[in-house]
C-alpha cells in the first residue's frame, strides 16, 4: 500500500482513468459490433435503408474510433487496423450487391 499522499493521490488518479479507458474500448467493441451486424444485414437483405443503416454505423465506429485514439486508449496503429478491418467488410458487402443490380 501507498505510504505517502502523491503515491495514494496517483493510484486514485490511476483508477479513474482505468475506468474511462474501460468505457472507452466498450463503446468502441460495441460499435464494432453494431457495423459488423449491419454488414451482414446488408449482404442478406441489400436496400437503400440497410445501406444507410450501414453507412452510420460505419461512421460512428469510425468517429469512436479516431476520438480513443485522440485521448490515448488506443494507439494509433491499433486504430488504424479496425478501421482498414472494418472496411475491408464493408467494402466485400457493397461491392457483390452493386455488381448484381
Amino acid at each position: 500500500m501507498a505510504n505517502n499522499t502523491s503515491s495514494k493521490k496517483r493510484i486514485l488518479i490511476a483508477e479513474r482513468n482505468r475506468l474511462q479507458n474501460r468505457t472507452y474500448k466498450s463503446a468502441v467493441r460495441t460499435l464494432i459490433k453494431r457495423t459488423i451486424t449491419a454488414v451482414g444485414a446488408y449482404a442478406q437483405e441489400p436496400g437503400d435503408t440497410t445501406r444507410a443503416a450501414l453507412q452510420t454505423s460505419l461512421n460512428a465506429a469510425f468517429s469512436k474510433i479516431d476520438k480513443a485514439i485522440k485521448v490515448g486508449v488506443l494507439h494509433r496503429n491499433t486504430g488504424a487496423n479496425q478501421k482498414s478491418r472494418l472496411s475491408a467488410a464493408v467494402k466485400k458487402a457493397i461491392e457483390p450487391a452493386t455488381a448484381q443490380a
